[in-house]
């Protein structure tokens, strides 16, 4: 499907939507099409609440936030989020935190279909008082000391819709990626839906050629989006490098509200779509986030004679 389709016919005002991929294969331009879309009170799972997040909420997209880390990947802060948060400016953000294997926990619950997760990494965390979630269990099984033992367990998350990046696919959905990768396929599975986003659509061949690349199958997916480019300014590892500089820039575009409308009005709800987008930036600006070869060596997976 194009990406226009794809969020029209899954993304609904209301919802609950993770987008995953952690530094790396960041959904940016299926977030940039939920905001031209105009979608509204969406509840966003997403461990590492960075730029897209910043975006979606000054559009008015989001309503809810559940996440792990806030922050613009060690360049800076996000202003759009700190103003929701802080001042509830211009409205209140209701904001659910966790942490990072807190969200991953909550994520293989849901993708098994589990009441819960257990772990013991809050103990001794102030999380449990800002967060009604975190509740504890008295375990079936005895402790380390040999008795009754109550431990921390965090709920299931069940997003209505999953959307990821990836460097590719076939047409069913089979979907490849490599480099840093989080947990892509167990939000994928934990959700109702799921869009893969891609930089290109290759042959069954290909896919059938290296199986173990192959993080999130066709059966869980939805809809394929061919998007080249869709994951910037992150990376997709092999086809272009992260924007360093729009990090740092996105700082202070954010710190000034009035700006930041400026920026989503050029960038963003002033292009058609992420074809657009990319053909603003130029083919200049695209050559110096270029990147070079650096090729895995071959596997023989072996077949019958």
């Amino acid at each position: 499907m194009s990406m226009t389709a794809a969020i029209a016919a899954f993304i609904h005002d209301g919802g609950t939507i993770s987008l995953e991929g952690f530094t790396h294969l960041i959904p940016t331009a299926a977030g940039h099409e939920i905001i031209r879309q105009g979608r509204r009170d969406l509840t966003v799972v997403r461990m590492t609440a960075d730029i897209v997040v910043d975006q979606m909420l000054a559009a008015g997209c989001v309503s809810r936030l559940v996440s792990s880390f806030v922050g613009n990947s060690s360049a800076g802060s996000l202003g759009e989020l700190r103003r929701r948060i802080e001042n509830a400016d211009p409205e209140p953000l209701v904001f659910e935190e966790y942490s990072h294997y807190g969200m991953i926990c909550r994520y293989l619950a849901g993708s098994q279909r589990l009441p819960f997760y257990p772990l013991r990494s809050y103990g001794g965390s102030d999380l449990p008082s800002v967060n009604p979630g975190l509740r504890k269990v008295t375990s079936p099984y005895p402790g380390p000391d040999g008795e009754p033992e109550r431990i921390y367990v965090v709920p299931p998350v069940n997003p209505d819709v999953t959307i990821i990046h990836a460097q590719r696919a076939d047409r069913r959905g089979n979907t490849q990626m490599w480099g840093l990768t989080g947990i892509q396929a167990e939000a994928v599975y934990a959700a109702d839906k799921a869009i893969v986003v891609v930089e290109e659509l290759v042959d069954d061949e290909v896919i059938r050629s290296d199986p173990n690349r192959t993080l999130v199958p066709a059966h869980a997916v939805d809809a394929v989006v061919v998007c080249p480019r869709g994951a910037h300014p992150s990376f997709a590892q092999g086809y272009y490098d992260r924007d360093n500089a729009f990090y740092r820039a996105w700082s202070q575009i954010s710190k000034d509200p009035a700006r930041l409308q400026v920026w989503l009005d050029e960038w963003v709800r002033g292009t058609a779509d992420h074809a657009a987008y990319v053909d603003k930036l130029g083919e200049e600006f695209w050559a110096g986030l270029a990147v070079g070869e650096a090729l895995s060596e071959p596997v023989n997976y072996g077949r019958r004679l």
